[in-house]
C-alpha cells in the first residue's frame, strides 16, 4: 500500500513540476544572434523535412564555419526547439511562419527574405490527362478571379467575409480526386471544428468541381506526400510544394497557383506572453471542440490494438505450434521453414516500415480502409512475438507429459490442445500481456499512413495551438490508464487461473 501511495505521490510531483515549467518559470532563452542571411553560417538552423526550406539550406550543412541543420517532422516541433533555445533560427513559408509569431512574442520575422517559390500541384508522371484537366481548371479560376479571392481570404483580409462554396447540382458523376495534404501548415491547410480547411484546401475544392469530382482530403507527413501520389493511395498532392529539380524526377507539377516566400524566424528577446492553465486548457479542448480529435484519435487506436491483438494471437499460436511441433517430432519441415522465414523478417524490420510497405507497396493500388490495414500491419508484426512467446512455453514443458499423452492414446494434435497449450497460455500470459502493451504503444506510428490516432489526435492540436504541455500530457495519460486497465484485468485473470489450481 505505501509502494502504491509513494507512485501516485511521484506521479502528482512530476505533473506539477511540468506545470511549474509550462508557466515559464526555467531558464531564460537568450534572443538569437542573427539579423541576416549572412549570419546563418555556424548555426544551428531548423527546418521541416522534406520542404524547400530542407533543400535550400542544404547548401550551408557541412561549411567551414560548421553550420548544421536539424530537420524536423512538423514545422510547430521546429518553432518549440527554437523557443527553447536548441536552434537559432528556423526557415519556413512566410504565412505558417506568421501565424507562429503572432501566437508567440518572443519570435519575429527577418525583413529580408530567405526565397521566394511558387507552389503548385503535385501529380503523378503517369496521370497527363488529369494534369492538364487540372491546368484547365486553374487558368479558369484565375480568370474568373475566385482564386484570388480564396487566397485574399485567408491572407491579405481584403476579401475576409468571402467563403468558397461548391455550386449547387453538382453530381460528382466523375467520380472522387484525393488530395495528400499535411494539415499543420496554416494558412494554407490546417484544422478547424475537426475539418482540414485553408487555401489549399479550398483551392483543392475549387479545382474538383470544375472536374465534378468530389474532393476527398487525406492528411499525413508531409515527407509521405509525394510517395502517396505516386503509389496510387491519392490522385493530387497539394501542401504548398514547390517546384524543384530534384522532386520532379520522381512526380510532375500542374501550373503554379500562387507565390509564396521563405522567412527566417528568430527569437527576439522578449517574453513570450503565456496563458493561465485555464485559458491554454480551454484553447486546446474545447475552442472549437477540439477534444473531438482524442476522441475520435482513441477510438482508432483501441480499434486496431484489439483487431491487432485477435490476429497476432491467431498468426503467434499457429506459428508457434508449427515450430514446436517441428522441434518435438521433425514433422512440418516446409512450414517450419517459411515460418523461420517471416519470424526473420518481421523481427529484423521496425514495424514502421512494414506499417509503410503494407500501405503503399501491398495495397498501392487497393482502396483499403487505414484501420484495417494498420490493424493488419501491427497484427502480422506482434505474431512474430507472440509465437516465440508461446513456443518458449511449449518447450519449457516437461517432456514427460508429452510421452504420457502419447501413452494414453492421445494424438499430438490432441496432446496440443488438451494438455500443452493450456499450461502455455497460463506460463506465458505475463510475457503475452506485455507484448500487448507494446502493441499498443506502437499503434502511435499509425499517422505515418494519414490514419488519425490518439498520437496523431494531439499533434493536430498542437498545430493549431502551437502548444505542447496539454495536448502531449493529455495523450500520456490516456495512454496510460489504458496501460493500467490493461494491466489489472491481467493480473485479475492470473488469479483467477491460481485458485483453479487450488
Amino acid at each position: 500500500m505505501r509502494v502504491r501511495k509513494r507512485r501516485i505521490f511521484f506521479v502528482l510531483a512530476l505533473m506539477l513540476y511540468s506545470v511549474f515549467c509550462m508557466t515559464g518559470c526555467g531558464s531564460e532563452v537568450k534572443p538569437s544572434d542573427i539579423s541576416d542571411i549572412d549570419d546563418l553560417e555556424g548555426k544551428k538552423i531548423g527546418v521541416q523535412i522534406g520542404t524547400t526550406g530542407d533543400i535550400y539550406v542544404s547548401d550551408y550543412e557541412g561549411d567551414e564555419a560548421g553550420t548544421t541543420v536539424e530537420r524536423y517532422n512538423k514545422g510547430n516541433d521546429a518553432i518549440s526547439s527554437l523557443k527553447n533555445g536548441k536552434i537559432d533560427c528556423v526557415i519556413i513559408d512566410e504565412e505558417p511562419a506568421k501565424a507562429y509569431v503572432k501566437r508567440n512574442s518572443d519570435l519575429s520575422i527577418l525583413e529580408e527574405e530567405f526565397a521566394v517559390e511558387e507552389y503548385a500541384i503535385c501529380i503523378s508522371k503517369k496521370n497527363t490527362e488529369l494534369k492538364d484537366e487540372i491546368n484547365v481548371a486553374l487558368k479558369e479560376l484565375k480568370e474568373e478571379g475566385t482564386l484570388q479571392k480564396i487566397i485574399n481570404s485567408y491572407i491579405n483580409e481584403q476579401d475576409s467575409e468571402y467563403q468558397y462554396e461548391s455550386p449547387k447540382g453538382l453530381t460528382y458523376e466523375n467520380g472522387e480526386l484525393v488530395m495528400a495534404t499535411n494539415a499543420a501548415f496554416p494558412p494554407y491547410e490546417y484544422y478547424e471544428n475537426n475539418v482540414i480547411t485553408g487555401i489549399d484546401a479550398d483551392m483543392a475544392t475549387a479545382v474538383a468541381d470544375k472536374l465534378n469530382r468530389k474532393l476527398v482530403i487525406e492528411d499525413m507527413d508531409f515527407d509521405a506526400i509525394i510517395n502517396s501520389v505516386q503509389g496510387g493511395k491519392a490522385d493530387i498532392g497539394v501542401a504548398g510544394m514547390t517546384v524543384t529539380e530534384e522532386r520532379l524526377k520522381n512526380i510532375d507539377f500542374t501550373d503554379t497557383y500562387t507565390t509564396a516566400k521563405q522567412v527566417i524566424v528568430v527569437r527576439n528577446g522578449n517574453n513570450n506572453t503565456l496563458l493561465s492553465i485555464k485559458d491554454s486548457f480551454y484553447q486546446n479542448f474545447i475552442e472549437d471542440n477540439r477534444y473531438q480529435y482524442i476522441l475520435t484519435g482513441l477510438r482508432n487506436t483501441i480499434i486496431i490494438a484489439f483487431l491487432a491483438v485477435i490476429l497476432g494471437i491467431i498468426i503467434g499460436f499457429v506459428v508457434a505450434v508449427i515450430r514446436a511441433t517441428y522441434e518435438k517430432t521433425g514433422g512440418m519441415k516446409f512450414l517450419n521453414f517459411l515460418c523461420g522465414i517471416y519470424l526473420t523478417i518481421i523481427r529484423g524490420t521496425p514495424a514502421m516500415i512494414q506499417l509503410l510497405i503494407i500501405y503503399y507497396v501491398i495495397f498501392a493500388s487497393t482502396n483499403i480502409n487505414k484501420v484495417l490495414v494498420a490493424a493488419l500491419a501491427f497484427g502480422i508484426n506482434s505474431g512474430a512475438y507472440v509465437a516465440e512467446i508461446i513456443r518458449g512455453g511449449i518447450m519449457a514443458l516437461d517432456n514427460g507429459q508429452f510421452e504420457g499423452a502419447r501413452s494414453l492414446g492421445l494424438t499430438h494434435a490432441q496432446t496440443m490442445r488438451y494438455i500443452i497449450l493450456p499450461q502455455t497460455f497460463k506460463n506465458t500470459l505475463p510475457a503475452l500481456a506485455n507484448e500487448f502493451i507494446v502493441l499498443l504503444k506502437e499503434t502511435s506510428i499509425s499517422g505515418y499512413i494519414g490514419l488519425q490516432d490518439l498520437t496523431m489526435a494531439g499533434n493536430i492540436i498542437r498545430s493549431n495551438t502551437y502548444q505542447a504541455f496539454f495536448p502531449l500530457i493529455s495523450v500520456a495519460c490516456i495512454y496510460l490508464v489504458i496501460v493500467m486497465i490493461l494491466t489489472a484485468g491481467v493480473k485479475k485473470l492470473e488469479r483467477s487461473m491460481k485458485k483453479n489450481e487450488r
